[in-house]
């Protein structure tokens, strides 16, 4: 009795396996990102509408439609000249891109994505009709490295593939002055994305 329960474990969890190597990774997943020869690196990315996500000496890396192995070697050879030997780069699934619930669908909303210095990076579901300056107020707010008059609005055209970018200055809106690309109303799939402040900003 105890060969056979452990052999169904080892079917299910060669199954499993199996499963998870051919997992091809799309937009709104996100990768946990391990460098052993640098934990510095170490980190988790959040797999964007393009299908790219963004990482230290490797830029941005394409992940949609990919598997785990295929992002894993792709990373090891873009950060391979930044080492003296090719790096032991570990990827995995974090976690999957989490569908939307009937409830969600019928209160109209939908997905957009908020990355950069903000407190709650990550996928977030607002209703049709949200604009870009209340998307902000709801995002869990900046941290304190965040360049916040350099605020992008990232729209990839879904027929074309062309990618247009909207500056916005939330440190001025919030100083009484013009809201400007605040009111643009925001389109499923749009990413808001908060840089970093330079050093005397």
């Amino acid at each position: 009795m105890g060969k056979a329960l452990l052999a169904l474990v080892a079917l299910v969890l060669s199954a499993t396996f199996a499963v998870a190597q051919d997992y091809r990774v799309r937009s709104g997943d996100t990768l946990n990102i391990e460098v052993l020869e640098d934990p510095g690196l170490n980190r988790t990315v959040l797999v964007l509408p393009d299908g790219t996500f963004s990482f230290p000496f490797a830029g941005n890396t394409q992940a949609g439609g990919r598997s785990v192995a295929d992002i894993q070697a792709a990373l090891t050879a873009a950060l391979a000249p930044n080492f003296a030997a090719p790096p032991n780069v570990t990827v995995s699934v974090g976690a999957l891109r989490p569908p939307l619930t009937e409830d969600e669908r019928r209160a109209g909303l939908m997905p957009v994505y908020v990355i950069g210095e903000v407190n709650t990076p990550g996928k977030v579901d607002v209703r049709r009709g949200t604009t870009l300056l209340q998307l902000l107020a709801e995002s869990g707010g900046f941290t304190r490295f965040a360049a916040t008059n350099r605020v992008q609005l990232r729209r990839v055209n879904t027929r074309t593939g062309e990618e247009s970018v909207v500056g916005f200055n939330y440190r001025d809106a919030l100083r009484g002055g013009s809201i400007g690309a605040g009111a643009t109303v925001l389109q499923p799939g749009d990413v808001v994305m908060v840089p970093e402040r330079r050093l005397f900003e």
